[in-house]
């Protein structure tokens, strides 16, 4: 068995002031930077194979913190993991996309979640397939620093579009647990509080945080 953990980076000054990241390169800020070591502390109770990550200065950072509280060496960095480009609306906030661009017009540059999928999952399951068994208890645990759309798409690929009422959003530093099990990833907890009795299926949901991840047609 492969155990996969998602892990959003930790929080950024976009991040704080509400503004669309995708692509840019927007580095932690002081409370990210926290938010990833305790992600980290959280993750130590297990042993881990390896760490990857985003190349993303905020995910890469945030993984180069994990990997360390973890002792293990600095992640590998993954460009198939990086966060969806959002092209012309980046760096707007909410309201700004909504005057900028009305419901129905199309941003320039946005790349499709059926585009984002076909890099990301293949590249998580080839992840998970290249995991080894540390503590030789049968099972493989491999870290991924990445970002919120990612973790999103992901898990409304693996667990159905049934969960996006229920509000809950994809924290900084927030951690969500996959098996890959017959080459497919399969939620096992969104949200892992990394208990001894959370490595079970559990509940799952995420909030509306970036004004161009809400349902549409691409």
């Amino acid at each position: 068995m492969t155990l996969l953990y998602l892990v959003r980076h930790g929080e950024t000054d976009w991040n704080r002031a509400r503004r669309i990241q995708g692509a840019t390169d927007i580095p932690l800020n002081d409370l990210g930077r926290a938010q990833a070591a305790e992600a980290g502390d959280l993750l130590a109770r297990r042993s881990f194979d390896r760490v990857v990550a985003s190349p993303l200065s905020r995910a890469a950072e945030t993984g180069a913190i994990i990997a360390a509280r973890l002792g293990l060496p600095a992640p590998e960095l993954v460009p198939a993991v990086a966060e969806r480009r959002y092209g012309d609306a980046e760096g707007l906030t909410g309201s700004e996309v909504e005057r900028r661009f009305p419901a129905g017009t199309p941003v320039p540059g946005r790349e499709g979640r059926r585009e984002l999928l076909a890099r990301v999952l293949p590249a998580l399951v080839e992840i998970a397939r290249s995991a080894g068994d540390v503590d030789g208890d049968g099972a493989g645990r491999v870290v991924v620093a990445t970002h919120g759309a990612v973790i999103r798409t992901v898990v409304t690929h693996v667990a159905g579009d049934d969960v996006l009422h229920l509000g809950t959003p994809i924290r900084n530093g927030s951690i969500h647990s996959f098996e890959l099990r017959d080459d497919a990833l399969v939620l096992r907890e969104f949200d892992d509080p990394i208990e001894d009795e959370s490595e079970r299926a559990g509940t799952f949901a995420f909030d509306w945080q970036n004004a161009l991840e809400r349902p549409a047609a691409d």
